[in-house]
Formats: C-alpha cells, structure tokens, sequence
C-alpha cells in the first residue's frame, strides 16, 4: 500500500521555484537562439575587404585578365620609345607554369624587383634597374619610428592641443591652406609619395580640432593628387610628355594654370563641405570616431576642442619638448626642400625623367644648393632624427630603440598595401600585355574629331595610368603614340599633353594601385569604399569639368 506524499508549503514553494527556474531557461534558450539569428544575420551582411585583402583581389584580377590579353609590342626608337603603327603581336615569352610564378612572386617582386635593361622583364635575380617599391616601404617605416619617438616626448600632443586651441574657430581655414600647398607642390614637381610623412602631423591636430580621420586623408591625398593632375611645370610628367611630344615644357602653360586653379578650387570646396558638416553633427562622419572622440565632436563647433590628454592643454612646453619640435619641423622642412629638382623646375626644360626610381631629369645640371634627395637619404633623414630626438630628450639607448622598433611596426599595415599595388604592375610588365593595350588606345582615337580626340585621351589614359601609375613611365609609353595621332585630329601636342595627365591623375585619386592613395587611407585607417562612397562626386565632377574644358579648347584652337 504506497501513502500518499503530503505537500506542504515550503514544498510548493520549492516546485514553484523549479518551474520559475525551467521557465526562464526555456526563455533563455530562445532569447539566445534569437540572439544567435541576429548575430548570424550581423555576420552574412556583407562587408567590405580591408586594404591589404582589397589590394589581393586585384591582383589575382589582374593576373587572370593578363591571361586572355595577347602579348605584343611595337617598334622603339633609339631613346625607346614606341613607333606609331608598328604594332605587332607576339608569342607570349611565359610558360603556364611562368604565368603562375608570376602571381605567386608578385608581391615579392613589388618589394625588391629589379628590371631588366636588356629584357625589361621585372625579377629578382638578374642584374638591372629597383622596379619594386622597397625605397617607399623604408620611407614609411621611418616616418613610423620617427613619430612613436617624437610623441613619447609629448612634444607634439601639447603643442597640438596649443595650436588646436588656437585654431578652434579656424580649421577651415588649416584645410584650405594645406590642400592648396600640396596642390601647388604637386602640380611644379610632383610632390605626392612624400605626403606618406604627414600623416602623423595632421591627424592628431585634425583630431583635436573636431574632425574625423577622413577629413584629414582627403585633405592630403585630393590635395597633392589634384596638383598632380592639374600638373604645369613638373618635370616628372609634363617635362616627359612634353619631351616625347617634340615641344617645349612652357606651351600650354596657360591653360594648365587655368585648370589647375578650377579643379584646385573644386577640391579644396568638397573637403570643407563634408569638413563642416562633420563637425557639425558628429554623426554624418563617414567613417565614425575612435573611442572618445565621438563625445568630443558632439559637443559641437564652439566647444573647446579635447587635448591629447587630461593635461595637455594647461602644459606648457619644456626646453627638451621645444627642441624635440625645432628637430620636427627641421626634418620635415629639409625632406620637402630636398626633394625639389629646383633647376629642372626653374629651368623649365623637356627631359626625360624618373620620378619613382632615380627621381631626376636628364641633362639637368643641379644648382649649387640642390640635393637631390630621395627614398635612401628621406629614410636615413627620419631616423637619425629619431636618434637625435631620443638624445635629446635623454632616452636612454634601449628605449630609443624600443620605440623605433615599434613605430616602425605600426607601418606594416600600409608597407604590405604599397608591395601589393607594385606586384600588379610587376605582373603587367612580365606578362607583356602593354603594347596591346597601347595598340587599342592608339586604333580608339585614330581618326576622331578635334573635341571627341580631347575627350578619349582624357578617358583612355585613366585605365592605363591605373595599370603605370608612375607619371614618367606613362608619359614614356603613352606620348609617342599620341603626339602624331593629335596632328591628324588637328588637336595641338600641348592640348594633347594637358589631357594624357588629366587622365592619369584622375586615376591616381581611385585606383587600388595607387601607392599615395591606398598607403595614405591604410595610415589614416580610413576604409577604400568609404573613401569613395565620399570622393566619387567630386571625382565625376572634375572629369567632366576638365574634359569639357580641353574639348572646347581643342575644338576652337587648332
């Protein structure tokens, strides 16, 4: 005879404790199981590769559309430079197995890559020319180590918190001035690699005066990039051109001067635009805001801007802290004058140049007070200026070179982007698919009218300069086949000039193997389609403004 079980209170209790128990793990479980979709969801939405995964993606692109581009050449003079209508395909000079060496060792050979002067083929064991991007890659880590030493000072964050103080209601006005002097640099000599360096500089400062990190990587890039295409006198792209073309460097002047203060004018606009809104309302910023920086841009334009740290704004400079600024402003005032080819600038001269190798113009005779500096001496330069700086503010030797060592890490991100953009043009030179692609540009603007010869070579020349991004290396290859093509369209070899580099710097402010633009972004940490999803207005806007410009041009002065 079994007893029945008596329950009491407490029992109850318990048993209702239980179920509250079992009813809540229930409702975890589908709570989690609801989190889980979410987040599962979060994670199939689809985001968009990194720089370094970006720059891989085109380079397998590239390979595979090199396998379906014949091989070809033309004809070269004796300065080797293509002869218009010898164009002729050849046997490609790869094995299959070749082809894929080719896409395995591209991001060796755009670190150290030479180039043949006998063959021109782009390899690491033969005897020619750097073709890899090693000099640029020392460069930025440099500019790493020289920066993680001078902060630890804290020299540069308190006389950023001075001067951001000082500018609080005139940081327009710092972006003007900036853009419009690397527009300047960039349109006499080029000046574009060498803007790598200032990223340090501006971003806190940009940082302090309420801007967001895009801010600053378009101030820089679209200020020196415009200068670029709107280049007048620079040696490295309009002296080329203008030396396989047969004229002098002064003609067109005139209207490279007009399309440099239109198109600069057009740049600097867009920058303040998004400038002033971000500061504005701190949520329109494209690329948000680092932990506490996004508190501090609320706050709005009339607040105080936010120092580096707690104290920053109420120290003042020490004796050590001014001397490790006078070393800064030293080091990066001697790269800017040292890089400057003053007698090929001044001289005004149609030359071959070099400007990512050798970078200097032929039958030049340098000025008494001319340096000549490149990629070796600026790197050097950084680093005995960081040795100074931890002299100077009494280090100690380990530590100095503990933060050398590790501003030079920080730069690894940007180093492997700048290796991969010159494996694509490694993998393009081997492959020998160039001369068709010239040949069909040349077939393209055979037999056009004046405006419509203006517009094509305008843009032609933005794909390939995608494919050459050095200015003299595309001015070499593309001008000897437009210059005669110009006289039958009745278009003037200066006009014609002026439109090749309108083409090729309009490339430079989108590509992927542009080692200005995808280095700068990987430095500012700014993602490659949010920079377009930015940029890419204004990029429409200056091609049609600088095409309709050159066609009117062409079409009423011939």
């Amino acid at each position: 005879m079994t007893c029945p079980i008596i329950r009491g209170p407490v029992d109850f209790q318990v048993a209702g404790a239980i179920d509250a128990l079992q009813t809540r793990k229930r409702e975890s479980r589908m709570g989690k199981s609801k989190t889980d979709g979410a987040a599962a969801a979060q994670k199939k939405r689809f985001s968009f590769p990194g720089a370094v995964a970006t720059l891989a993606i085109v380079t397998v692109l590239v390979w595979l559309a090199a396998l379906f581009i014949p091989p070809g050449e033309f004809l070269t003079d004796v300065d080797g430079a293509p002869i218009p209508g010898t164009y002729t395909r050849i046997d490609s000079p790869l094995t299959p197995a070749q082809r894929v060496q080719q896409l395995i060792l591209a991001p060796v050979n755009g670190v150290y890559g030479l180039r043949s002067q006998v063959s021109e083929v782009v390899d690491t064991a033969i005897v020619g020319r750097l073709f890899g991007q090693i000099g640029v890659i020392v460069f930025i880590m440099s500019i790493g180590a020289f920066i993680s030493v001078s902060f630890a000072t804290r020299a540069l964050e308190v006389a950023v918190a001075a001067l951001a103080n000082r500018l609080r209601d005139k940081g327009w006005a710092l972006i003007a001035a900036v853009m419009v002097l690397f527009s300047a640099l960039g349109s006499t000599m080029g000046f574009s690699v060498e803007t790598l360096g200032f990223y340090a500089l501006f971003l806190p400062l940009m940082k302090a005066l309420g801007y967001d990190r895009l801010v600053t990587a378009s101030m820089i890039i679209l200020g020196a990039l415009v200068g670029v295409m709107a280049a007048t006198v620079n040696p490295f792209s309009i002296g080329v051109a203008a030396n396989e073309a047969g004229v002098s460097l002064g003609e067109g002047i005139g209207l490279r001067l007009l399309l440099w203060v239109v198109l600069t004018a057009m740049a600097v606009g867009w920058v303040l635009r998004y400038a002033a809104r971000v500061r504005r309302d701190a949520s329109a910023s494209l690329v948000g805001w680092d932990d506490g920086d996004a508190a501090a841009a609320a706050a709005g334009p009339d607040a105080a801007p936010p120092p580096a740290s707690p104290d920053a704004a109420a120290a003042s400079l020490s004796g050590k802290q001014k001397a490790v600024l006078a070393i800064t402003a030293a080091a990066f005032g001697l790269m800017i004058f040292s890089v400057i080819p003053w007698s090929a600038v001044l001289g005004g001269r149609a030359a071959p140049a070099d400007y990512y190798g050798s970078h200097e113009v032929a039958g030049s005779a340098p000025f008494w007070f001319e340096l000549n500096w490149w990629f070796p001496e600026l790197s050097m330069l950084f680093i005995l200026a960081s040795v100074l700086v931890g002299f100077v503010a009494k280090m100690g030797e380990k530590e100095t070179v503990r933060l050398i060592s590790a501003g030079a890490a920080d730069m690894m991100g940007p180093a492997m982007v700048v290796l991969l953009a010159g494996g694509v043009s490694a993998i393009m030179n081997n492959t020998q698919t160039m001369g068709t692609i010239l040949h069909s540009m040349e077939q393209l603007v055979s037999g056009t009218s004046a405006g419509m010869f203006a517009l094509l070579t305008v843009g032609l020349n933005v794909p390939l300069a995608m494919l050459i991004p050095s200015s003299s290396g595309h001015g070499a290859l593309a001008m000897p086949l437009l210059a005669p093509l110009a006289d039958f369209a009745g278009v003037s070899r200066a006009t014609t000039i002026t439109a090749w580099i309108m083409g090729h710097g309009l490339a430079l402010m989108f590509s992927p193997t542009s080692v200005v633009l995808v280095g700068g972004l990987a430095i500012a940490k700014v993602g490659y389609e949010k920079y377009l999803r930015f940029a890419w207005p204004l990029l429409l806007a200056l091609f049609a403004v600088s095409t309709a410009i050159i066609g009117a041009v062409a079409s009423l002065v011939q």
